[in-house]
């Protein structure tokens, strides 16, 4: 083998001197790691593909083909954590049919793992939640928006773990249920209560809180519940006083531990970039769409 000349792009060319065959050689590997910068900040940053043409120097076509030959290689697999308490909830992308579900970290807010195209059932949770204990995950507590199917899942696949509920998502649809300004008088009491629901940071206060729902059970409670009344306020108040007895049990872990969140705040924040840069590429082909939030999942950790 010996040099012979430069290609048309300046690169060493080289000819083999037994069946005199001239070749360049190429570094499939180093291309991608040049080009899959742009690649990231089309996912991480939500660019466009003029903005990316604009700052690489190059066409639009190419980085097209770019963004196109990375969405059909997917990432390296996330290496779940094993962490004491987790965060769990998830969103829709697309109305009420396709979802996007999450664990994280409770304490440092990083992802553990995250998965698109799984509705909120209990067969499709406790199948996700298997794949992430079989990686070595094995939480003591988990904070979760109330789910059903969730927490049923979360139990079978550890049967000890905590759980524990996110009081913002208590107080959040308490407070819609309610409605802003009540006529009812149980109504108002009822509000206020959810009004404290997030404010309890001592066993003090939830002492207190306790005897407050006891009281206003005892005064409003059975007649709620024996009513046959249909109206829509008074089935949301129905709704209301129901959530919060039976979340009870699961609302104030945190206060024993205190390394347990108590809301999924962390969470809503990253769906809420996540839907953000989703919107930014909405054309995207619907075959892609898996590879997509994979990438991000990888990319994005925070």
């Amino acid at each position: 083998m010996k040099r012979n000349g430069f290609s048309r792009h300046n690169k060493q060319r080289w000819q083999c001197l037994q069946c005199r065959t001239t070749y360049g050689w190429t570094n499939q590997e180093n291309t991608r790691h040049r080009t899959g910068i742009w690649f990231e900040r089309w996912v991480i940053e939500g660019y466009g593909l003029r903005q990316l043409s604009f700052q690489s120097g190059r066409s639009i076509r190419t980085m097209q083909r770019i963004i196109s030959r990375s969405l059909e290689r997917s990432p390296a697999e996330i290496q779940p954590t094993n962490t004491d308490h987790i965060l769990f909830d998830g969103t829709f992308i697309y109305r009420r049919m396709v979802g996007v579900m999450v664990v994280m970290d409770g304490n440092r807010h990083e992802l553990i793992a995250g998965a698109y195209g799984l509705k909120e059932s209990y067969h499709d949770l406790a199948r996700f939640f298997g794949d992430i204990r079989a990686q070595g995950c094995h939480p003591r507590s988990a904070t979760v928006d109330g789910n059903t199917g969730a927490i049923l899942a979360l139990k079978s696949v550890w049967p000890t773990i905590t759980i524990q509920r996110c009081l913002v998502h208590i107080q959040r649809q308490g407070l819609m249920w309610c409605r802003q300004q009540p006529k009812r008088t149980d109504a108002k009491k009822l509000r206020a209560l959810f009004l404290v629901v997030a404010n309890i940071h001592t066993t003090e206060e939830r002492d207190h809180f306790l005897r407050q729902l006891a009281s206003w059970e005892e005064r409003y409670g059975g007649r709620i519940a024996s009513s046959q009344e249909t109206g829509w306020v008074f089935s949301d108040l129905k709704r209301a006083r129901s959530m919060l007895i039976k979340a009870l049990p699961h609302m104030f872990h945190y206060l024993n531990d205190p390394a347990i969140p108590w809301n999924t705040n962390g969470l809503e924040g990253y769906f809420s970039r996540l839907k953000s840069r989703y919107r930014q590429h909405r054309g995207l082909a619907q075959y892609h769409r898996k590879e997509y939030f994979n990438w991000y999942f990888y990319l994005c950790r925070r």
